[in-house]
């Protein structure tokens, strides 16, 4: 029987390797999208609503305003990505979210909208061309999202600025 169990193992390991390595492109632009997306939202969710108002200088985003402008922004990148007109426009919730409760469900929303497009991602779809988000040429669909995981990631590291003003631990590296 064990001789059977190793044989049947060792059969099916070039089938195994070979789904394992299918879309490896699309598979890292998804592993970036998860990173971003945990870190952008357990932002949301760690910081306490008081400090949603707070920024370092008067010239720059509160920590809410660059939680609702990637939100906003989100929407614009991942849009393009799904050849879709964008629900909401970038700044939209600049304008409207003000309670942190208004502001993560914004951004968690525009998270569940832009997973459709990277569940969508395939190593074939991602080279395929797509109106640029922003108004911009086009561009392959890879690009779209490759932006907006970009986008994400530089925000995040605004917040981690905060977070530090705060005395408080980011999440990325309580998760350590």
């Amino acid at each position: 029987m064990r001789r059977f169990a190793l044989a049947f193992a060792v059969a099916l390991l070039p089938s195994t390797l070979a789904v394992a390595q299918s879309d490896p492109l699309s598979r890292a632009i998804k592993d970036q999208w998860q990173s971003a997306k945990k870190n952008i939202v357990e932002s949301a969710d760690q910081m306490p609503e008081a400090n949603f108002a707070f920024k370092p200088v008067d010239t720059v985003r509160s920590f809410g305003a660059i939680l609702a402008h990637v939100a906003g922004a989100n929407y614009v990148f991942c849009s393009a990505a799904l050849g879709e007109k964008p629900p909401h426009g970038e700044d939209e919730f600049e304008k409207t979210a003000t309670t942190k409760a208004a502001i993560s469900k914004a951004l968690k929303d525009s998270v569940a909208y832009c997973d459709r497009a990277y569940d969508k991602l395939t190593d074939r779809s991602a080279a395929e061309m797509v109106p640029g988000p922003f108004n911009s040429p086009s561009a392959s669909r890879a690009s779209a999202l490759m932006g907006n995981t970009g986008h994400v990631q530089e925000h995040y590291g605004n917040l981690v600025t905060y977070f530090r003003m705060k005395g408080m631990v980011p999440p990325s590296s309580r998760q350590q």
